[in-house]
């Protein structure tokens, strides 16, 4: 089963260019190397209809596996395996899992 490992953050005050240089340059792939999942990709908000968002930027990442609680209990247990940044506002940061309930729609 696919899993999409949704990651909202935002840089710790005045740590804006240290913030996108770690996410880029090392936690991504990080990540990818120390939980087994598929693909990741940062995006940052620039427009929005309807309600607010909460946090500027997203992070997505594609996991597999049978159990959805898993995901989050692999990326908790692999956490000392990856450099830690205080540029990242850890004080609002938030994780969600969307297990998907259908197939893959593409444009033809």
């Amino acid at each position: 089963m696919k899993h999409m490992v949704v990651v909202l953050t935002e840089p710790t005050a005045g740590r804006e260019d240290e913030f996108n240089d770690y996410y880029e340059d090392l936690h991504i792939d990080e990540v990818l190397a120390t939980t087994g999942w598929k693909s990741g990709q940062r995006f940052k908000l620039t427009d929005k209809m309807g309600a607010d968002c909460p946090l500027p930027y997203l992070a997505i990442y594609e996991a597999h596996g049978d159990d959805p609680q898993q995901v989050i209990r692999t990326l908790n247990e692999t956490r000392a395996e990856r450099k830690q940044s205080k540029a990242i506002n850890k004080k609002t940061a938030a994780v969600w899992v969307f297990s998907e309930t259908g197939p893959l729609h593409e444009a033809e």
